[in-house]
């Protein structure tokens, strides 16, 4: 399969942060990566290996015969700007039934509107222990839903912008409420749940759904975290089919070229030394989490892999002083309609191949050192690259690098693919540059 259609296939399965883990898990598996769980107590030899944590993140490494060789380590992460459904989330208005949602991250709201939805997460349901319930992985893969447009006769001025009320105005529609039998439920000790008012049966018709994806019983769910999705997948455009459109593409290529790079290191020549990926959650909403690049996460992971090869935590901290990492997130490409919004002398184009992500403020990671570094893997292998500076008139976003090399004290350079309308329900790329990421991987982490 070539590197475009190998992306889409990808993405297409990545509907969620847990099916993003869930596919990485299967592609290294596939590989021979043997996984390794996060509560167990770890001994192993030499080889490849992945933990999954907490569903929603996920570290691969292949240690080599001589482990302090070198240190390199990748990032990217899972996560991506979406609709999240809340809690008792059906609300009726004349007998819509809409779906009570939130934003997650920095989303575009309006490219959200008139699309057909889709959901996808886990479900979480009883078991015998409370301290492990049961996670049902769901997917709907089919429209569900619509954030339906204000008709332009009814705001004649919308084609001047409108700002979008995420509490009022980006509730999607699920059902028809009308006609909607109670349903027969019982409590967990088998009593007839009394439903003598609108909202229990709104809540009934919610369980039900889910309960008819899960295959269990109504008073066995628990809880949730389900992700809306557009249903339209990911697709090639342009004369010459030289373009990408597609959801998630922010930040799932990085995601994938950390995959091919780590799968390579095994595959082709492995190395001595320790290769790591780490493929965060949560970097829309600030990494500040257990599983999320601002945790000591990627730090207990290496100390284990150390101990687990009988190496003490100096020779870590000695081997991170001299080690390498590489965030990878996407970058702003230049835009043709909005020229003005780009930096004067440093032009990122589609298709042209990365980009090396530069900041003063350090919102991206780099220092000279890194950054010759990456250029020089950059020309001996052939691969184009580009460099991205924010305007200086225009602050811009920030990635996962500049925290997670603090968090190790590591030299990083953050690099990543050009992307058009970044955060946007669909996003545009360059068909091209996903080879060069992952090209980069490759030798960088061989």
């Amino acid at each position: 399969m070539n590197t475009v259609a190998r992306l889409l296939e990808y993405i297409d399965n990545s509907t969620s942060p847990y099916h993003t883990v869930k596919a990485s898990a299967e592609i290294l598996k596939a590989n021979g990566f043997r996984e390794l769980q996060l509560d167990d107590i770890w001994s192993f030899d030499y080889g490849a290996y992945f933990v999954k944590v907490y569903d929603t993140t996920l570290i691969a490494f292949y240690a080599g015969s001589d482990l302090r060789d070198s240190l390199r380590i990748a990032s990217a992460h899972t996560d991506f700007p979406a609709l999240r459904v809340k809690p008792n989330p059906i609300m009726s208005n004349k007998s819509y039934g809409q779906l009570n949602v939130e934003a997650y991250g920095g989303l575009i709201l309006n490219t959200w509107l008139d699309r057909p939805l889709s959901m996808a997460g886990v479900v979480a349901t009883r078991s015998d222990d409370p301290f492990h319930p049961e996670l049902h992985y769901v997917d709907m893969a089919r429209p569900l839903l619509t954030i339906p447009n204000l008709a332009i006769h009814m705001n004649r001025s919308i084609n001047e912008g409108v700002a979008l009320d995420k509490q009022l105005h980006m509730m999607p529609l699920f059902m028809m409420l009308d006609g909607a039998e109670p349903m027969t439920i019982t409590s967990h000790e088998g009593a007839p749940v009394a439903k003598d008012d609108t909202t229990a049966v709104k809540a009934d018709e919610w369980l039900q759904f889910l309960s008819e994806q899960v295959k269990r019983p109504v008073e066995d769910i628990l809880s949730y975290e389900l992700t809306l999705y557009p249903v339209e997948g990911g697709t090639t455009f342009g004369r010459y089919d030289e373009f990408i459109s597609s959801p998630r593409i922010d930040n799932l290529t990085s995601c994938m070229a950390c995959l091919e790079g780590i799968v390579a290191t095994k595959s082709l020549i492995p190395p001595d030394g320790l290769r790591l990926i780490a493929l965060f959650d949560n970097e829309e909403v600030g990494s500040r989490t257990k599983q999320g690049g601002a945790s000591t996460l990627l730090m207990q992971i290496l100390e284990r892999i150390y101990m687990a090869t009988g190496h003490t935590k100096e020779e870590l901290y000695a081997d991170i002083a001299g080690g390498f990492m590489i965030s990878a997130d996407v970058a702003h490409g230049y835009h043709p309609n909005y020229p003005e919004k780009n930096d004067v002398t440093n032009v990122p184009v589609l298709n042209k191949g990365l980009v090396l992500k530069v900041a003063a403020s350090q919102s991206y990671a780099g220092d000279a050192w890194a950054m010759a570094t990456v250029k020089d893997l950059c020309e001996t292998n052939n691969i184009p690259y580009q460099i991205y500076v924010n305007r200086s008139n225009i602050p811009g976003g920030s990635t996962v690098g500049s925290i997670s090399s603090a968090m190790l004290t590591m030299r990083t350079m953050d690099v990543g693919v050009p992307i058009l309308a970044m955060h946007s329900a669909r996003e545009t790329m360059g068909a091209n540059d996903q080879e060069a990421l992952e090209s980069l991987m490759r030798a960088f982490l061989r």
